[in-house]
């Protein structure tokens, strides 16, 4: 790829003549709902004239559908300028849009099942505004959205020359995960969504059901035929029963993480280029990301409860784009820590030494924390002892019991330190959480005392970062001072034009 292909022509241009069929499909795809509810309402008579009159809407609608999103493909148009970006669409009302390069932070890819049968992709300009000034191209070629992203990377290098991206394809892998590792990490990511869902829908179209299906006596009239023998053993049958339901629980959630997770992270690659860290992943919907290493503002890595007995860790990169929604881009969503240690050396950062200062913050913040709660929780349980016979009252007393450990875990397990170049905080005690902030990309830092906190000595840190919140709550005073001296002494020693 050269540079006169990489130039910014000014020419105004549509998107892929497919596009506006794949808008179509997708617009159909949301009209298949109220198509079917119109059906039901059509034949539940059982009447077949009305067939007649049931697909001409269908047919109608189709038309009408596809005929509106070839109008609006007619209608868009995108331009590649020298100093910006422009998008012009609307049919009746005429919207244009213009952004400039060095605004946008991030070009990623992204292919949806339907777009990637046809060889499209959808090209996504991340301004780092929380989607309020991007834009989004829907859908261009596969050359053509390379094409833009180099562009792109072109011009904000001041259209210095750019090497030919084909080379990425022979990058240095810095982690990637199979379908052996892929699966497993599914195993973690149980989840009963599925079971949400179907659910809702459900109770969206129960007036379709003879029965109500929250009522269990409905399900043991139904299940007296085939689960009749189970519900014969009675008690022993219904902790039978009980346990079943228990598994096939547990089963599903588990199938669900597995298939959830395969979806989005199938083939994760993540690569070492020139430009950055590029990310590849998904098996239906394929994301290619690139994360420039110089706008990466701070790493954050976790685990879960019972992830972390088997070593799994996450990490994921701050920048000032978005991750599907996102504030971190998964660099690695399921390593070792020995696979974890060459991505964070790779980003410019490095995690804290064995000898590292760790912090608590203040045990005043915490006991004073457990109080408010007190103030709270007392009078309530005193009123329902005097309104109600029932002891109910233990109930804001276990409240108040729960808060005061939970508390007593957050003092032991909130930490922070510092070091040269980067400051720490951590917390948690069974899924741990670690941030790692660079000292010099910090954007400002703020001490924050309320009337209680001025009287007991102790202050929240906030600190501002791009792309990122960061803030240590319940320091003591004088350790919020020094944090926040080391962090302005390190900003102003650098010089912030090498960092563009």
């Amino acid at each position: 790829m050269n540079e006169a292909v990489l130039s910014a022509d000014g020419e105004a241009r549509r998107t892929d003549p497919l596009s506006f069929a794949v808008s179509g499909v997708t617009l159909l795809g949301q009209l298949v709902i109220p198509l079917g509810f119109l059906a039901f309402s059509i034949f539940r008579d059982g009447e077949l004239d009305a067939l007649a009159y049931f697909l001409p809407i269908v047919l109608a609608v189709i038309a009408f559908n596809f005929a509106l999103a070839y109008a609006q493909w007619l209608r868009f148009t995108y331009t590649v300028n020298h100093a910006d970006i422009r998008v012009e669409s609307g049919l009746l009302s005429r919207t244009a849009r213009a952004v400039p390069y060095e605004r946008i932070q991030d070009v990623s890819l992204e292919q949806k099942p339907i777009p990637r049968l046809l060889g499209l992709t959808e090209v996504r300009f991340e301004t780092g505004a929380g989607g309020k000034d991007e834009i989004t191209l829907r859908y261009l070629s596969e050359a053509e959205g390379e094409r833009l992203r180099e562009l792109v990377r072109n011009q904000k290098a001041g259209g210095a020359p750019i090497a030919a991206s084909e080379g990425e394809d022979e990058a240095p892998v810095l982690f990637a995960m199979g379908p052996k590792r892929v699966l497993t990490f599914g195993l973690f990511e149980f989840s009963l969504a599925v079971v949400a869902v179907v659910a809702g829908a459900v109770q969206q179209v129960d007036f379709l059901l003879d029965f109500d299906i929250w009522e269990w006596r409905e399900w043991q009239r139904l299940l007296a035929g085939p689960g009749g023998w189970l519900l014969a053993l009675g008690v022993v049958g219904q902790v039978i029963a009980g346990a079943i339901a228990i598994i096939a629980l547990l089963l599903l959630g588990l199938v669900t993480g597995v298939v959830r997770t395969a979806l989005r992270e199938w083939n994760f690659r993540l690569e070492r280029t020139d430009k950055g860290l590029r990310r590849r992943r998904g098996l239906l919907t394929r994301t290619d990301v690139v994360m420039p290493i110089h706008r990466v503002q701070a790493l954050r890595l976790g685990t879960g409860i019972v992830r972390r007995l088997f070593g799994w860790h996450r990490l994921g990169v701050v920048s000032l784009a978005q991750d599907s929604g996102g504030a971190n881009h998964d660099a690695a969503p399921f390593a070792q820590m020995d696979e974890i240690a060459p991505i964070v050396r790779e980003t410019g950062f490095h995690l804290p030494a064995g000898d590292a200062q760790w912090q608590m913050a203040s045990k005043r913040y915490r006991v004073d924390r457990v109080a408010i709660a007190a103030l709270v929780l007392l009078p309530i349980s005193a009123i329902v002892a005097f309104l109600f016979e029932e002891p109910f009252w233990i109930a804001p007393l276990l409240v108040l019991l729960w808060t005061a450990v939970v508390e007593a875990f957050h003092f032991r397990h909130t930490q922070n330190a510092l070091d040269a170049d980067q400051l720490y905080s951590r917390h948690g005690w069974l899924s741990p959480k670690l941030a790692i902030s660079s000292r010099v990309k910090l954007q400002s830092v703020e001490i924050a005392r309320g009337p209680i906190a001025r009287r007991r000595g102790y202050a929240t840190l906030h600190l501002g970062l791009a792309g990122g919140k960061l803030a240590l709550p319940g320091l003591p005073i004088a350790r919020a001072e020094e944090l926040r001296r080391a962090v302005l002494q390190s900003i102003g020693r650098r010089d912030f034009s090498e960092l563009l």
